[in-house]
């Protein structure tokens, strides 16, 4: 089981951004490899307060971790959707060594401060998914075509004659206070070390083409409208040959069911009835987002009433079960009789049993609102 996100940096949910980044950097200085070469104790920590820094440091997806906790993030890629997104060491130092200023050199020579090549991550890409209530109530895998920056076959890259494959440019000028020197990633190569060597035919000026990819997405189920998943690794390519690719970042986007609501967990469906059929009873086969269901309507059942199916709605994204299907039965009032059935009608307005005399096991409107809500 995967440890909270604030337990891991050690600050609570109200913390700013400020002391998110604070206790982040106090958390990989302490467990650093430089500091602590060979302990895979110390490594395994150092990722994990990456993972937690890669969402808390981040406003939306800290928002997102908030509402559902880890299953926001738990789908496909591999490394449980957002958090644990990275490959291995050399991904943490490329996406937050700034944080750790120069007290340390870099892991593998992809430092965050200390000098030295970092390696190049491709930019993102982002698509929408489209889901039916089906899907989300029972998770589904889903194709999706991408057109992706790969590097072009026979491309090849040599060390950067502008800083000589160190990555870093350094520059000495004149201040009151004297002579100061100061190291920043090389324009040339976008600190990688590495530049174009051999392009070829229909390359660009990277070495990258345009590359079309099936790419199959694991949506789990019970995903809400606008959530993001991430897929490791599908986004663009980068150049150089220690590059690392970027990802894919799927927003769910959820379509509008013909007949059924969503609320939450919970799915509403208006049922119609006849007079006839309220007043004898029977049944009807309903269709839920599972499957066909058959439920009985009892004589004399009440316009209004609410019909509560358990277990039959959508699962939680946390693993907290699964939500009601509601159904909410309206007798249908017919707009024209017939001469027959106006007299029928007429004549029944004397009778007592069609006078309302409801009961006070008959909740109101607002009864059974609060009732359901409660």
């Amino acid at each position: 089981m995967k440890r909270d996100y604030y337990e891991i940096l050690g600050i609570d949910k109200n913390a700013d951004a400020s002391a998110i980044k604070k206790a982040y950097r106090k958390k990989a200085i302490e467990f650093h490899p430089d500091k602590n070469p060979g302990d895979k104790e110390a490594e395994e920590k150092f990722k994990e307060a990456a993972q937690a820094y890669e969402i808390l440091g981040d406003a939306d997806k800290k928002a997102k971790y908030d509402q559902y906790g880890h299953a926001a993030f738990d789908g496909p890629g591999g490394g449980g959707g957002y958090g644990g997104g990275f490959n291995n060491m050399e991904d943490i130092f490329s996406q937050f060594g700034d944080i750790f200023g120069g007290g340390f050199g870099g892991f593998g020579g992809f430092g965050g401060g200390g000098g030295g090549p970092r390696r190049v991550k491709g930019t993102n890409l982002r698509i929408k998914v489209k889901l039916t209530l089906e899907d989300i109530a029972n998770g589904v895998e889903k194709k999706v075509k991408v057109k992706r920056k790969v590097k072009a076959e026979g491309v090849t890259y040599k060390t950067c004659t502008t800083c000589n494959g160190s990555g870093q440019v350094t520059k000495i000028q004149n201040t009151i206070l004297g002579r100061m020197q100061t190291s920043a990633p090389c324009g040339s190569c976008g600190g990688s070390g590495q530049i174009l060597d051999h392009k070829p035919n229909g390359a660009d000026n990277d070495g990258l083409i345009f590359n079309e990819e099936t790419v199959s997405i694991k949506i789990p189920a019970g995903v809400t409208d606008g959530i993001q998943l991430k897929v490791s690794n599908k986004g663009n390519e980068a150049p150089g040959a220690n590059s690392l690719p970027g990802d894919l970042i799927v927003v769910i986007e959820e379509l509008e069911h013909e007949n059924l609501k969503r609320e939450g967990e919970n799915i509403h469906y208006d049922l119609y009835i006849s007079f006839s059929e309220a007043a004898l009873g029977g049944s009807k086969e309903i269709d839920t987002v599972t499957g066909k269901v058959r439920i009985k309507i009892e004589e004399g059942i009440q316009s209004g009433k609410i019909l509560r199916l358990k277990g039959k709605g959508l699962p939680s994204i946390q693993g907290y079960g699964t939500g009601d299907f509601l159904i909410h039965v309206n007798v249908w009032t017919p707009k024209k009789l017939s001469k027959e059935q106006r007299q029928f009608f007429e004549k029944m307005q004397e009778d007592e049993n069609f006078v309302p005399n409801p009961q006070k096991s008959d909740k109101s409107f607002f009864e059974k609102v609060k009732e359901m809500f409660s």
